[in-house]
């Protein structure tokens, strides 16, 4: 179970009040090109211009009028230690997976609890591994639903593009998959009775269960690791900047403390 409940249940508050106001910018930037830093070719000068598809609590959300999560508060120090303000864009996922956004230049780096995934390295280049994740169902209470197997003419909310939509195809064929653009719709569509299980990132699932209605029905070790993703090409420094900022964090026990602030039991 995770320590930060009131900040999850703040987010999920969040998720029903619908669309979020962007924190640090809004759209393209008009610099697009025209930042350097430190021989990074940067979309705005003196930014790291961040995307990321908010909700996804605990790893982005809102909270006061403000984006935070744990890839928001990783991001926040790497910005520092790179000696640049952070900027954030709320994108759909799909655009981020895709490297749409990253090549279109409207932001320099993506953090999204996204992945590393053979057939995205196609299209992006990743920092080094900063989280572990699994998969896992999230069913009511009620539900008699207990494993993967049971998903067979069931109805299963997956986010489009993610490696839990991958892994519901792959290893729940008999299930009828519901897609939905993020975790705010699915999450909708199971209180509302529209689904009958939601398989996703086990993290992002078990904030569903804190108000007591719905239970992970089975956890699904997938052996995942998430990283930061850039544009394929031309971002080595980049790239290179980002692990060094990561190194920093490990050694000073600063990625200790933001993780434990979010995972920690």
């Amino acid at each position: 179970m995770l320590s930060k409940k009131s900040a999850m249940l703040a987010a999920m508050a969040a998720m029903a009040a619908g669309a979020l106001a962007l924190s640090a910018c809004g759209g393209g930037s008009d610099d697009a090109g025209s930042g350097e830093a430190g021989g990074l070719d940067l979309v705005s000068e003196g930014s790291l211009t961040v995307c990321s598809d908010i909700p996804y609590p605990p790893f982005e959300y809102e909270e006061n009028g403000e984006y935070t999560g744990f890839d928001m508060d990783l991001m926040k120090e790497i910005a520092s230690g790179m000696g640049l303000e952070l900027a954030v864009q709320d994108v759909g996922f799909d655009g981020l997976q895709s490297g749409a956004v990253l090549g279109a230049r409207q932001c320099d780096i993506g953090a999204s609890a996204v992945t590393i995934t053979e057939e995205r390295k196609a299209n992006l280049a990743f920092s080094d591994p900063y989280y572990d994740s699994l998969q896992s169902i999230l069913v009511p209470t009620d539900s008699d639903i207990a494993s993967i197997d049971d998903l067979a003419g069931k109805q299963v909310g997956v986010q489009q593009g993610t490696t839990g939509a991958t892994y519901a195809a792959e290893n729940a064929p008999e299930a009828e998959l519901v897609q939905f653009p993020s975790d705010a719709e699915m999450y909708a569509a199971i209180q509302a009775g529209n689904v009958d299980a939601l398989l996703q990132d086990l993290p992002v699932n078990i904030g569903h269960t804190e108000d007591g209605a719905f239970t992970i029905a089975e956890e699904l070790p997938t052996d995942e690791q998430y990283g930061f993703i850039m544009a394929k090409d031309g971002s080595e420094e980049l790239v290179a900047a980002v692990n060094e900022q990561l190194t920093a964090l490990r050694d000073s026990g600063t990625y200790q403390e933001i993780y434990d602030s979010y995972f920690a039991e």
